[in-house]
């Protein structure tokens, strides 16, 4: 039975949620990542990331990046799966939250990996990956 830890991108950092968005936008450029998970002051997930949210949510409406926080882009429910889950709770999650990219947990709750649609593309079957992208791009 294959595990979320088994497919997901082991060593996925954080990004405290007052941490700056050019900071993170670094971080990202280090790592060659397109999202970061977002962490609030008890090292809690509070959201995720991406470099679109950047450019979007900050750039584009002419917000300086070296003054917008990490967390001021945080918004819904972040969504999470424990390192030892099922591949099809896995998919479960991503599909019915129409999410692309999903932290991995460990028991103790500690961030140890995410799992990306790259991640599933190298793992899945073509039917699995057919009937993933069908329920998280199909208009609502």
């Amino acid at each position: 039975m294959t595990k979320a830890a088994d497919i997901m991108h082991p060593g996925a950092q954080w990004i405290p949620a007052h941490e700056t968005l050019d900071r993170a936008a670094q971080l990202m450029r280090e790592l060659d990542v397109g999202a970061l998970p977002i962490a609030d002051e008890n090292e809690r997930l509070c959201g995720i990331l991406t470099d679109r949210d950047i450019v979007v949510g900050c750039v584009a409406v002419g917000k300086d990046p070296s003054r917008a926080r990490a967390g001021d882009l945080a918004k819904g429910t972040p969504r999470w799966i424990p390192a030892d889950a099922d591949v099809s709770d896995v998919l479960r999650e991503m599909e019915q939250h129409k999410i692309r990219r999903l932290p991995v947990i460990d028991k103790d709750k500690r961030l140890v990996g995410m799992i990306s649609e790259a991640d599933l593309a190298h793992h899945l079957s073509d039917d699995q990956i057919a009937e993933f992208v069908e329920k998280v791009y199909a208009q609502s």
